[in-house]
């Protein structure tokens, strides 16, 4: 079992999930976040005062799989939310120890379904 963790731009959630949604992954938990990167924010202009925006905004995905989903899952985010251009977003996979399903007490591979 692993737990993959997504770092996407905004406009890209709905290309990510329709691309996950074609390989049969269809449970995730979606938060928002705010971070940077290599691209380090950009500089404005707000009433005449230079304002550095260093925390940009991103979408926190996060998806329980078995060991079968975790390529072509991972491929998923990968085709929905890359453009090409710096800020694209990273993928990370951790282990993932236990998982248990709260409403039938079911453990490990079943849980996750």
């Amino acid at each position: 079992m692993k737990l993959i963790i997504a770092y996407i731009q905004p406009e890209k959630l709905n290309d990510v999930k329709q691309s996950l949604y074609r390989r049969e992954v269809y449970k995730m938990s979606v938060t928002n976040a705010l971070g940077c990167g290599q691209q380090r924010g950009y500089h404005e202009m707000y009433r005449g005062v230079d304002i550095e925006v260093n925390l940009l905004k991103k979408v926190r995905l996060e998806i329980a799989v078995n060991e079968d989903f975790v390529e072509p899952t991972i491929q998923a985010i990968i085709e929905g939310a890359r453009t090409g251009n710096i800020g694209d977003g990273k993928i990370f996979v951790v282990d993932l120890l236990e998982c248990i399903r709260i409403r039938t007490g079911e453990r490990g591979k079943v849980a996750i379904g």
